[in-house]
């Protein structure tokens, strides 16, 4: 199944959603065995989604949480990579399109599906879950995303906590306090810690397993993913583990003069702003720095005060370049109102060798400033 008539193979099903049904000839034409144009497109994929995961034998894993969830996903892929035959979620293939679209997806021979849940709303989770049915349901973190909508960090907890009520499984920090109380009583919980993480040679060793990452803050996601793998049953590797992040997540990339790009472009909030922002010093390594900062989307009433606290710690970045409204509580050396003007300010003012890091909320697009900057 297929919603994107260019990614047509032949016998694919073409579902028309979002003005889809304008593609309906390019998708026969790509070799489409059937398309469908639904009343409900939702409603649709998600009959469809169900079917498939009714007929399918794999075990399912559902991963959600405020932060780190793509990259969660991306870990335990490469990890069961290594013993399964597993079929993982596309990029952020995380809403009501998306899922569907990673169930469909599994074969006769497919052993783990690792879906990923996004949520905007209340009873989301709870949808989504009904439709995979997963087996185990992981909580990376709860952190302040999606306060405008949400209204409180309990709010939050409790619209995560949906994935525990469906779930025989639940894999939860152990340091999750706002989460406990929405623990479903007789679950089976694993919980796992902040690990302590040794960088050696340009890869990352957490809980005596050696990534292909050198990002600290992907621990407590590197050590959520082998829970999963515990509790699944899969031995753990011996060897190093290569992850391939989705497009736009701590991606790195050599600059003029030795330079070095980190786009991280995909979302932003003040959790991840802050991880991003400690790894940019770490993998300057006496670089100058430079920090391509958009506006963090979402944050309610408190959301010039998370901007004022992301600027005071990018106090030690050289140059911090800001993009959108928000963006200038960062007080930045540097403002632009959108990423296309951010463009041209960037490359004014990073020099080669210089350091770099891209990183803003998904609806301030600063993927193409990365790209301008690596062009």
């Amino acid at each position: 199944m297929q919603v994107d008539s260019r990614r047509i193979r032949p016998g694919d099903l073409f579902v028309a959603v979002s003005g889809g049904a304008a593609y309906l000839a390019d998708a026969r034409a790509n070799g489409a065995a059937a398309t469908l144009v639904p009343d409900d497109a939702f409603a649709a994929l998600a009959a469809i989604g169900h079917a498939a995961r009714e007929r399918m034998s794999a075990r399912v894993v559902a991963v959600t949480g405020s932060v780190g969830k793509t990259s969660t996903k991306d870990i335990l892929a490469a990890l069961l990579r290594q013993r399964a035959k597993v079929v993982a979620a596309e990029d952020g293939y995380n809403n009501e399109v998306g899922l569907p679209l990673t169930l469909c997806r599994a074969e006769r021979d497919t052993d783990v599906v690792v879906t990923e849940m996004g949520m905007r709303a209340p009873g989301q989770i709870r949808a989504l879950a009904e439709v995979a049915q997963p087996g185990i349901g992981v909580i990376t973190a709860i952190a302040p995303v999606h306060l405008e909508l949400l209204g409180s960090i309990e709010n939050i907890a409790r619209a995560k906590a949906e994935l525990l009520e469906l779930v025989h499984i639940g894999v939860i920090p152990e340091d999750a306090p706002e989460l406990e109380p929405f623990v479903p009583p007789g679950l089976d919980v694993r919980r796992f810690r902040e690990p302590e993480v040794e960088i050696r040679n340009g890869h990352a060793i957490v809980d005596g397993v050696e990534f292909s990452f050198a990002a600290r803050h992907q621990a407590a996601n590197a050590a959520a993913a082998l829970t999963v793998l515990d509790a699944l049953g899969y031995p753990r590797p011996d060897g190093p583990v290569e992850v391939s992040f989705s497009r736009w997540r701590s991606e790195e990339r050599e600059l003029p003069g030795g330079g070095l790009l980190l786009n991280d472009s995909w979302n932003a909030n003040p959790v991840a702003m802050r991880a991003a922002l400690a790894y940019l010093e770490e993998r300057a390594e006496g670089r100058r720095t430079v920090a391509v900062l958009g506006e963090m989307a979402e944050l309610g009433a408190d959301a010039r005060r998370y901007h004022e606290e992301i600027g005071r710690a990018a106090g030690t970045v050289s140059i911090v370049i800001g993009v959108g409204e928000l963006a200038r509580a960062y007080e930045p050396d540097a403002w632009a109102p959108t990423a296309a003007e951010a463009v041209a300010l960037a490359r004014d003012l990073v020099r080669p060798g210089d350091a770099v890091l891209v990183k803003g909320s998904r609806s301030v697009g600063l993927e193409i400033v990365a790209e301008a900057l690596a062009g």
